[in-house]
């Protein structure tokens, strides 16, 4: 994604290597099911052995540290999809240099 003279510094910073919409969703995506991975099942659910073995976060610091990492990411689509849009995947395939 290329900065435009209107793009905040905040939005420009979270999707700088991301070239299209697609991968900022995959990112976005991502982040939400490494959030649901880092809530400490083991503490809530203290009895099934299984989950100790396949959750190993046993405090709340990861999870807490994710959700403003996906709300910020979350904020910046919102912004690009509102305000300069993503660049037309003809437009970028026509622009990158191919190999012959």
């Amino acid at each position: 994604m290329e900065k435009t003279e209107n793009m905040p510094l905040w939005v420009y910073l979270a999707f700088s290597s991301i070239p299209t919409r697609k991968a900022a969703l995959l990112l976005i995506l991502a982040c939400v099911l490494f959030s649901v991975y880092c809530i400490p099942w083991r503490l809530l659910l203290p009895n099934h052995d299984w989950v100790a073995q396949l959750f190993l976060i046993e405090d709340w610091s990861w999870f807490a540290m994710m959700l403003p990492v996906m709300f910020w990411y979350w904020l910046s689509l919102r912004w690009v999809d509102n305000n300069s849009g993503w660049p037309d995947r003809r437009q970028q395939e026509s622009q990158s240099p191919r190999d012959t």
